[in-house]
């Protein structure tokens, strides 16, 4: 899912692309297969054996790639059930791998203990952020807010760690804290909207 804020600068990039794959036959679950295993790939394969740079730039390739699939899932006349459910275990296992990537390479040969306790709370901060959605969205609620969704927690930690691998001090650094605190305001503002959502209403109502 998009963040609302990056939203409208992403699809100007995705929505071009997406024709074309369409036009080739590609499937919205065939993009979000290939986006995720790519990015699990470029995230263990390359960020946790300490090639920042490269290893931040496939995975921004992969994830661009994953954005592909919703765009291709409207001009297809919409997306399925399972598409969405395959989409949202995709965007979580890549997150994953992202962050669990910077906690192997920092606590070995990164030798960095900080950032490794960083990128474990950002990891824990950003599964938070879309249970809270995922789970008021099950109750009936709606719960779109929050200053730093995936498409922000994304570009923060791949922009600091290619930063990072080019050689810019602290970048990665200041990238985590920035991410840290934006994710931990956007957990508060979303317990907040589904207990304003949700006032009066009981289980079942």
């Amino acid at each position: 899912m998009l963040g609302v804020n990056a939203r409208p600068v992403v699809a100007k990039v995705v929505n071009p692309l997406a024709v074309r794959l369409a036009r080739a036959g590609v499937t919205p679950d065939m993009v979000t297969v290939t986006g995720t295993v790519g990015a699990v790939a470029a995230s263990v394969g390359l960020i946790a054996t300490g090639h920042l740079f490269w290893g931040a730039f496939a995975v921004t390739v992969f994830v661009l790639l994953d954005m592909l699939d919703g765009a291709l899932a409207r001009l297809r006349g919409g997306g399925s059930v399972f598409g969405a459910v395959l989409d949202s275990t995709g965007d979580r296992a890549a997150d994953a791998a992202i962050f669990g990537a910077l906690v192997w390479w920092y606590s070995g040969a990164g030798d960095n203990r900080l950032l490794v306790l960083l990128a474990l709370l950002c990891l824990v901060l950003g599964v938070l952020t879309s249970y809270i959605k995922a789970r008021a969205e099950g109750m009936g609620l709606s719960c779109d807010v929050g200053v730093v969704e995936r498409t922000e927690r994304l570009i923060l930690v791949l922009v600091g760690t290619g930063f990072t691998g080019l050689g810019i001090p602290y970048a990665v650094d200041v990238a985590l804290w920035v991410l840290l605190v934006g994710s931990a305001v956007t957990v508060g503002q979303r317990v907040l909207a589904v207990k304003r959502a949700a006032a009066g209403r009981g289980i079942g109502s």
